[in-house]
């Protein structure tokens, strides 16, 4: 098996693709008719957001994302950090964590989506 995508619940699908387009260079994949589902190309895993509406349709009870206390994170690789990490903020993305080497020599930093996700953003590792 391989990971095919990830799915993210937000309040508005045609609003966080096109946050993600701008704040960390992502290509708008899909977006249905509906507005209620999108996906972004991220190389060959997608990313795809689903409007909690249409989960709640489906009987389900999708909570809001918290960035202070994360269940989960999406990470992207980048070897500029610190301009990825601007970017990200100019396009209204909140700072979390400014970028910094970590001891096993990979920059990281975080920030946080206009839902409340956790988003990563890394150097490759080795």
């Amino acid at each position: 098996m391989q990971l095919a995508y990830t799915i993210l619940y937000v309040e508005n699908v045609a609003a966080s693709l096109a946050f993600y387009s701008a704040a960390f260079g992502l290509e708008r994949k899909f977006l249905h008719e509906s507005g209620d589902f999108g996906e972004l190309a991220t190389g060959t895993t997608t990313l795809a957001f689903s409007s909690r509406q249409l989960m709640r349709s489906l009987g389900k009870n999708p909570q809001l994302a918290r960035p202070e206390a994360p269940c989960f994170e999406i990470a992207l690789s980048t070897p500029n950090v610190p301009a990825a990490y601007a970017q990200a903020l100019q396009a209204g993305a909140k700072a979390v964590q400014a970028p910094e080497q970590m001891p096993w020599g990979q920059t990281v930093a975080y920030v946080a989506d206009p839902d409340g996700f956790l988003v990563e953003l890394c150097t490759p590792m080795g």
